[in-house]
């Protein structure tokens, strides 16, 4: 979608320079099968086929004339990103799901199209797989493209150390959301930025999205505004309900919609969940140069959406009854879903220090995932990982491109009996990254934002204290259970109770089902993960039948 001029300035990685992938031409065979789900029409001079907000658009093939694709700044002035020529295609992502649309289409003089309605389309790309693919490629770097051009016309500004600015980052990036940010403690253009809205200091951060402007959202009122939620009908009973996005929830709403179940999977936060954060994946099967979480976590939505599922993010279980059935999950925001079976994927929230200030500079420096956005906030200076396992491991390589140096801590005396040995490789090979075993933190220093930190040797209790960027804390996790503690039967440590044989993911309760790290003797790895989410699809449909009987 960019012009020559732009495209001359971008990276050869660029999506929008990869016109024949991103912008593909279909050829006569293929123009001819989707015709026959669709029908041609003739469109009027500069009349829109849809508008930026629009839900539920159409898939228009272009046959004469053209299409312009128009992008929206976050004044609403309208530019052409790219114009679709005869035998191209309009569409991204969101033509898999009832969500807002990004971008406007208007149609050129002489323009005629096929028209396929979204029932068809997804029938469309079910029946014709060589078709399905080359849509599927060019919408995926359609969003790509948006992402990495800071498109539709979304803005987050505020200052880039503030915990609710990196909270709102982290919420936009991890859900695929384009936006452009607006640094006020370093891009010369925030202080027009903010006259022209009448915003201050302390308004910030503020997203600004189709005039609106939404001072400190929450993550439920920004996913609204931008309408990435969507409506649940409380009347309305699916087969399956799934909650919780990361590797294990996204497996099973993969199987269980690509097999014919009626499937919604609700996720507070976005898809991936700890998975998400990794900066890198690399003993995954089938990925020798690794994969980012966000990536594995993003393929593994489109998916699941792509075989029918609904995802309903920015909504997190409250509680469950499972005293009625079908069984109501009762969401955060007071609506309910109902459904005849539901899988337990919530997996575990971050373990913390116990330390005076630690939860005020949450987010101010103190992180639980190295990616992109803490790299860039913590670039050239000295930075602390504190755990040992893999998760670890992979932040301090990750960071050590970047920062002054990185040190890593932990309470025993090696990463030998925690942490996978090419990783242990590394970092013995890194010049940039030094390990302290038996050594914890024990002090916080900043006011507004972390700035220095002490960590003190448990054996010696000889006391180190270093100016820092940021710490990161990746100590293990707890289970997200206390919404179930009254319907089914948890551990000690508080995670789901399941039993053996072909009740294997089976809890307490019939029809409610656990995989992933929350279930109790679980296997902490993606791979297992997604290998739980895949094969409990076999025992819901076991007890759906059983129900039936």
């Amino acid at each position: 979608m960019a012009t020559d001029s732009q495209a001359q300035r971008l990276d050869p990685s660029d999506p929008y320079l990869r016109t024949g992938q991103t912008f593909p031409k279909l050829n006569d065979d293929m123009v001819a099968r989707v015709a026959a789900f669709g029908h041609e029409e003739p469109v009027e001079d500069a009349a829109f086929l849809f508008r930026r907000g629009d839900r539920g658009v159409d898939f228009f093939l272009c046959l004469e004339g053209g299409i312009e694709i128009l992008d929206s700044d976050v004044s609403g002035r309208e530019r052409v990103v790219h114009v679709h020529e005869p035998r191209q295609f309009t569409g991204e992502l969101d033509l898999f799901n009832d969500r807002k649309i990004f971008v406007s289409a208007r149609a050129l003089p002489g323009t005629r199209v096929i028209r396929v309605g979204r029932a068809a389309f997804r029938h469309m790309i079910a029946a014709e797989p060589d078709i399905g693919e080359t849509v599927m490629r060019a919408f995926i770097l359609r969003r790509v493209g948006m992402l990495l051009h800071g498109e539709a016309g979304v803005a987050l500004v505020g200052p880039s150390h503030a915990a609710d600015t990196s909270r709102i980052e982290t919420f936009l990036t991890r859900n695929a959301l384009p936006h452009r940010r607006i640094d006020t403690e370093s891009d010369p253009e925030a202080a027009g930025f903010l006259e022209c809205f009448a915003l201050t200091d302390a308004d910030l951060p503020v997203v600004v999205a189709e005039g609106q402007v939404l001072r400190s959202p929450t993550n439920a009122q920004l996913a609204d505004a931008l309408g990435l939620a969507d409506a649940v009908d409380p009347n309305h009973v699916y087969d399956v309900v799934v909650v919780g996005a990361g590797p294990a929830g996204l497996a099973a709403a993969v199987y269980a919609a690509s097999e014919g179940l009626d499937t919604i999977v609700v996720e507070a936060i976005a898809p991936g969940g700890q998975a998400g954060t990794s900066s890198k994946i690399e003993n995954y099967l089938g990925f020798p140069t690794g994969i980012s979480g966000q990536a594995l976590a993003g393929r593994a939505q489109v998916q699941a959406q792509k075989f029918g599922a609904r995802l309903l993010v920015s909504r997190s279980a409250n509680g469950i009854d499972c005293e009625h059935h079908p069984y109501a999950l009762l969401l955060d925001d007071g609506e309910s879903v109902k459904a005849r079976a539901v899988v337990v994927a919530t997996g575990a929230r971050y373990r913390k220090l116990d330390l005076p200030r630690y939860a005020a500079l949450e987010g101010n420096g103190i992180y639980y995932a190295a990616t992109a956005m803490e790299a860039g906030l913590c670039a050239a200076q000295e930075v602390v990982v504190v755990g040992g396992g893999n998760s670890a491991g992979q932040a301090a390589i990750y960071l050590a491109r970047s920062a002054a140096h990185v040190h890593i801590l932990v309470r025993g005396p090696s990463l030998a009996a925690t942490m996978s040995r090419y990783l242990i490789d590394r970092i013995e090979a890194s010049d940039q990254i030094t390990l302290h075993p038996f050594c914890e933190v024990t002090s916080l220093e900043g006011d507004k934002h972390l700035q220095a930190l002490a960590w003190t040797h448990r054996k010696s209790g000889a006391v180190v204290e270093r100016d820092v960027g940021a710490l990161f804390v990746m100590i293990g996790a707890e289970p997200n259970t206390d919404w179930l503690r009254d319907c089914i039967t948890l551990d000690p440590a508080g995670f789901v109770e399941t039993g053996s044989g072909e009740t294997f993911f089976c809890s307490t309760k019939p029809g409610i089902f656990a995989v992933g790290d929350v279930r109790a003797g679980s296997v902490k790895r993606v791979a297992s993960g997604v290998g739980e989410g895949s094969v409990v699809v076999s025992a819901i449909h076991r007890y759906l039948e059983s129900l039936e009987q």
